[in-house]
């Protein structure tokens, strides 16, 4: 029986001891393999363009700016590589911000190795992955198959995904920001979904297609 190719990993990492804890940790999995590292985002893209790693470890480091001009162009080229985004610290803004830009996955470096490979594994396989979301499984509980929103919890939940606070969904929609707090309850208790941010990127993600929403009056 053929033995099924690994799947490689570069990171792009500031410090070259964690880059070389990231190669013997990868260098234990039977599934990855550790491709290289680079000191700089513009490095790492120009080793995707050799490469095309399955997976890309950008590290937050480097600033908002370098990574989302990364994520950019690995989007923007249609490349095969997803980028996990991890960092010391993350804000729920901040991961929101990189997962909307096309990070595939979000890590802060303090999480337990067996949930670094997990995330690594997953992005790898295609999935999205936050390290809130570990014992979860995929990043956002809200899929076709599940209850379904109806046409106006569809709405909240789009404008949610886009960043918008209830007293802008509010406005946005013509309704008071205690009927957005209505409608986002009913979405918790049908999707599955924990808290805002996981609302947010399962918001990224298809659902099923609603009929055309009614007329609703302001209450």
């Amino acid at each position: 029986m053929m033995e099924r190719a690994k799947k490689t990993v570069v990171a792009c990492e500031s410090q070259p001891v964690t880059a070389e804890g990231l190669r013997w940790l990868i260098s234990q999995s039977p599934e990855l393999e550790f491709a290289g590292a680079t000191d700089s985002p513009e490095a790492a893209l120009r080793l995707l363009g050799e490469n095309s790693p399955a997976v890309l470890i950008l590290d937050k480091s480097f600033g908002a700016q370098a990574l989302l001009g990364t994520l950019s162009v690995i989007q923007a080229s249609h490349s095969p590589t997803s980028a996990v985004v991890w960092g010391i610290s993350m804000t729920e803004g901040e991961a929101l911000r990189y997962m909307q830009a096309g990070a595939r996955g979000i890590l802060r470096k303090s999480a337990p190795p067996e949930t670094v490979m997990a995330c690594l594994r997953a992005v790898a396989g295609g999935a999205t992955w936050m390290e809130d979301s570990a014992s979860r499984g995929r990043a956002g509980g809200a899929r076709s198959g599940g209850p379904t929103l109806t046409p106006r919890e569809h709405q909240v939940l789009e404008l949610v995904a886009h960043g918008l606070k209830n007293r802008e969904i509010a406005a946005e929609l013509g309704i008071r920001p205690g009927t957005v707090k209505v409608h986002l309850k009913h979405i918790f208790e049908k999707t599955g979904v924990r808290g805002r941010f996981g609302l947010a990127l399962a918001g990224l993600e298809p659902l099923a297609a609603p009929d055309p929403p009614p007329l609703e009056l302001p209450t």
